[in-house]
């Protein structure tokens, strides 16, 4: 089953994008079910599955064993994983049962050569959480 367009419109980087293009998207997007306890990804492993967008359910968010956060409906992860094969930097697990839209790199880079607004909606999404993690990392240094 494809994605709804409505889950996608909530996420920052596919804010902009027209109704078209979210439709466009959707198709792409596979829906899967996580049980509670389950890792959706884990800390240290290759990308695979790139993105993920929660429909339904809580996640908490963990590194090198450590919770860091915790995710709900709207929220979604792995952005890095669509353009990147690095290893995850942490651990998504489901604390309740998880219902998740699911995007592979591959579909995202047909996605991306064929729109390319969309490509530039995902480069100011990463160009902002990169400000936004040089940020934090400057106020942890001058707070220390």
């Amino acid at each position: 089953m494809a994605g709804q367009p409505d889950d996608l419109k909530r996420v920052p980087m596919f804010g902009g994008l027209g109704d078209r293009q979210l439709k466009r998207l959707a198709r792409d997007f596979r829906e899967r079910d996580y049980d509670s306890g389950m890792n959706v990804v884990r800390q240290g492993q290759m990308s695979g599955i790139g993105f993920f967008v929660i429909t339904e359910g809580e996640a908490s968010v963990s590194v090198d064993g450590a919770e860091v956060g915790r995710l709900g409906a709207g929220d979604h992860f792995g952005e890095l994983g669509l353009i990147s094969e690095r290893v995850r930097t942490a651990t998504v697990r489901a604390e309740t049962r998880l219902r998740c839209l699911e995007l592979t790199s591959w579909d995202f880079q047909r996605v991306v050569e064929e729109n390319p607004d969309v490509a530039w909606k995902l480069l100011q999404h990463l160009a902002d959480r990169l400000a936004e993690a040089e940020e934090r990392g400057r106020a942890s240094t001058t707070s220390a």
